[in-house]
């Protein structure tokens, strides 16, 4: 599994995303500038948005371009990953 084999790689950009969003917290609880708020809400949101789009990536490659599942296995994944992709796009 892609996320398994990637997992340290994967986990540096979460914490990464957990240091923004506590960076974040602090800059509203202290009264920062309304520009440094917008700054770091679209920092956030570029890095949560990098993750989703390697993740996605890896399970597109990994389970719907393996040519040993079955076409059912793959018509299955491919309505998972249209219900998480339009989830995701609201």
């Amino acid at each position: 599994m892609h996320t398994v084999h990637h997992k340290k790689h994967l986990l540096t950009r979460v914490r990464r995303i957990a240091g923004q969003t506590q960076a974040l917290e602090k800059a509203l609880e202290s009264g920062s500038d309304c520009n440094d708020i917008l700054q770091q809400i679209a920092a956030i949101r570029g890095a949560v948005s990098g993750l989703m789009t390697e993740v996605i990536e890896g399970h597109i490659r990994e389970h719907l371009a393996n040519d040993e599942i079955t076409p059912e296995k793959r018509s299955k994944d491919v309505e998972q990953v249209i219900k998480t992709l339009k989830s995701y796009l609201k």
